[in-house]
């Protein structure tokens, strides 16, 4: 087995074992609706085994940053159908990842209220708004009675993300966005049922599973989880006993699997000291394992023979190199990241990065 081996993901036949992980890139059109060119994007790459979509905000209230696409409304709806309907031309499979931000927002998106949180505490960090970057203002706590709603949101994004012609949903538990905050004890100091032990701090997260799945079923699932990422003020005090339970939860709900960004190499190494939580959680869930960070053709190729993992997403090779698994496959130079285009620039650095020959 290797990085170029079929796969089966439940009912669905993998042609490889590289994932394209999801990456913001602000494009989005009035709306917040998928521009017209991410179907370009997307096919142009659909040779990965998996793409994973952008995170795809599933309310209003999940919006965070300027130019990001939505999946609540019908328009947003139909400008994804456009994407996932050339992706499947092209003979590719491709997922949506479901995205509520939380408390990394500002008022400025909600007209004038403030973001939600499971506790209303500061937040280090800045967000670019439609009226420029401004600091991280600390967010108010979402009522006990809301949080069925926040399931709902879920919910109504997986039904639409089956209307605009996925393969499958991601649900984003990771990088200190909402369901992340609720997991981690650094960001929620809760007092109630949604609030303080582990069980109680993963019942949200595990709640907008069992909503999704009830779309989807189960295999055509996943989550990803950043167990030691700590940047806008989210930490926790016991990532391995926090992420065992809920990797053991979810594995008993029968995800399709479990994404774990935890990086190797590069500039967001694991910190000294702290344990890496894939070896471990493996042994934790039954369904296939994605492990993403800083990983190559050969520590990939490495994770997939070890059986360390069943699949390894790519984020940046992937944006900057569209047939990725042809450069690996031949061992073939790389196309450099534009760093200054990630964001920004429409085609530029989004759909003119070379493909071999």
């Amino acid at each position: 087995m290797n990085l170029f081996s079929e796969y089966r993901l439940g009912d669905l036949e993998l042609t490889n074992r590289m994932v394209m992980a999801p990456m913001t890139r602000s494009r989005a059109i009035d709306g917040n609706v998928a521009n017209p060119m991410a179907a370009v994007y997307y096919v142009q790459r659909a040779s990965a085994g998996l793409i994973i979509s952008e995170g795809t905000q599933v309310s209003p209230q999940g919006v965070g940053y300027i130019r990001t696409p939505g999946i609540h409304s019908p328009e947003q709806v139909a400008g994804w159908r456009q994407v996932t309907d050339a992706v499947h031309e092209a003979a590719g499979k491709i997922f949506a990842q479901l995205w509520h931000v939380g408390r990394v927002s500002h008022p400025d998106f909600h007209g004038g209220e403030l973001p939600v949180a499971p506790s209303a505490l500061p937040v280090e960090g800045q967000v670019w708004t439609p009226q420029g970057q401004k600091p991280i203002e600390t967010p108010r706590a979402l009522e006990l009675d809301e949080i069925p709603g926040i399931v709902a949101q879920f919910h109504r994004g997986a039904v639409n993300a089956k209307e605009a012609g996925f393969d499958g949903v991601e649900i984003h538990g990771a990088n200190g966005y909402l369901l992340d905050q609720f997991t981690k004890d650094g960001s929620n100091h809760r007092t109630d049922a949604y609030g303080g032990s582990i069980a109680n701090r993963a019942r949200l997260p595990l709640e907008v599973a069992k909503a999704v799945i009830d779309v989807w079923g189960p295999r055509r699932v996943g989550y990803r989880i950043a167990p030691h990422f700590s940047a806008h003020s989210v930490s926790d005090s016991t990532p391995i006993e926090t992420f065992s339970f809920l990797a053991e939860q979810l594995s008993r709900l029968g995800l399709g699997y479990l994404h774990i960004v935890e990086a190797i190499a590069g500039p967001m190494t694991l910190p000294a000291g702290k344990v890496r939580t894939a070896p471990i959680l493996r042994q934790k869930f039954n369904g296939a394992l994605i492990v993403n960070g800083g990983y190559t053709a050969v520590t990939g190729d490495a994770a997939i023979k070890t059986g360390e993992a069943d699949l390894v997403s790519f984020g940046v090779p992937f944006l900057a190199n569209p047939d990725l698994p042809e450069r690996f496959r031949t061992n073939a130079l790389l196309n450099q990241a534009d760093f200054a285009t990630f964001y920004t620039g429409e085609e530029r650095g989004y759909i003119d990065y070379p493909a071999l020959g």
